[in-house]
């Protein structure tokens, strides 16, 4: 079952094809369907390690963010 996604030109993130369970159980399984498509961890941890250091919170985004946790509380 394949779901349709609908872009808009707003979007910042790149299409990505959806596969059913069985696609991926076809391939056998899902360290194999990763190879199939070209994916490993090995890619993944090189375009993490590419990728730019996260930038912290800053103080009043960090109490910003607390404040709508205790808000927020039943």
């Amino acid at each position: 079952m394949n779901h349709k996604i609908i872009h808009t030109s707003a979007s910042i993130f790149t299409p990505q094809k959806t596969h059913t369970p069985e696609e991926i159980l076809a391939a056998g399984g899902a360290a194999a369907f990763g190879k199939k498509s070209g994916k490993s961890m090995d890619n993944l941890i090189e375009v993490l390690k590419k990728s730019p250091e996260p930038e912290p919170f800053t103080d009043a985004e960090w109490e910003n963010s607390l404040q709508q946790l205790l808000d927020t509380k039943a």
